[in-house]
């Protein structure tokens, strides 16, 4: 597998995606700076890491989304090409477009860094193919602003097709619905708040995030 991780001023958890698709995808990601207009050729997957991008000013993601690599990354999901955003990334994901919905401020304005139980909402994707629908499953989270937020219409269309891939089992952040994390229409983009690269070995406390990437691999090779 093929794979590129995108680096913004502020990212931070960049070289953690970039080990678990090295170790699961048997295959080091280039690493490309937000500076870059082109992706390298060939590309199945896009990663958009976690981190606090552009120092959080303005709004999480809103600096980030505006990059010249962002209108390289729009383009490929378009042409097909899988897009990963968690975290910031989901944030990143949301400011530029290629999700719909916005993350906003925490309910009650704290910062939720521990392990979270997440239910899987949807297994019909290449992202979530090794989960069982309505799995619980445990990722950390680590955010500020991953209040996810969207209008009545939006939300029920998400449901109604099946986009939501994953909700807090307990809501941590007062995101609508409990939604952690959705796809797009085609379902070739997912944004989550939580964090799987940090669940992919006995050391980090629990692997249930390793198998997000072992899906991925599998579809995309």
């Amino acid at each position: 597998m093929k794979s590129a991780v995108i680096v913004f001023p502020g990212s931070n958890c960049d070289r953690d995606i970039a080990v678990a698709l090295r170790d699961i995808g048997g295959r080091a990601p280039t690493m490309v700076w937000h500076r870059e207009t082109e992706l390298p050729d060939g590309l199945d997957l896009i990663a958009v890491p976690g981190g606090f991008s552009y120092g959080d000013y303005l709004r999480s993601g809103a600096m980030a989304a505006r990059s010249p690599v962002m209108r390289a990354v729009a383009l490929a999901a378009e042409g097909g090409v899988s897009v990963l955003g968690i975290c910031n990334g989901f944030q990143v994901l949301t400011e530029a477009g290629l999700l719909p919905g916005a993350l906003m401020r925490n309910a009650g304005i704290a910062f939720v860094c521990r392990d979270v139980l997440l239910t899987v909402a949807s297994s019909q994707s290449a992202f979530t193919s090794r989960y069982e629908a309505e799995e619980a499953i445990t990722i950390p989270v680590a955010h500020h602003d991953g209040n996810y937020t969207a209008d009545d219409a939006t939300l029920d269309r998400l449901e109604g097709e099946g986009r939501v891939a994953f909700r807090y089992a307990v809501n941590v952040n007062g995101s609508a619905r409990g939604i952690a994390g959705i796809l797009n229409a085609e379902g070739n983009v997912l944004g989550m708040m939580p964090h799987p690269e940090r669940a992919t070995e006995a050391a980090h406390g629990g692997k249930d995030g390793r198998r997000l990437f072992e899906g991925l691999v599998a579809a995309l090779r």
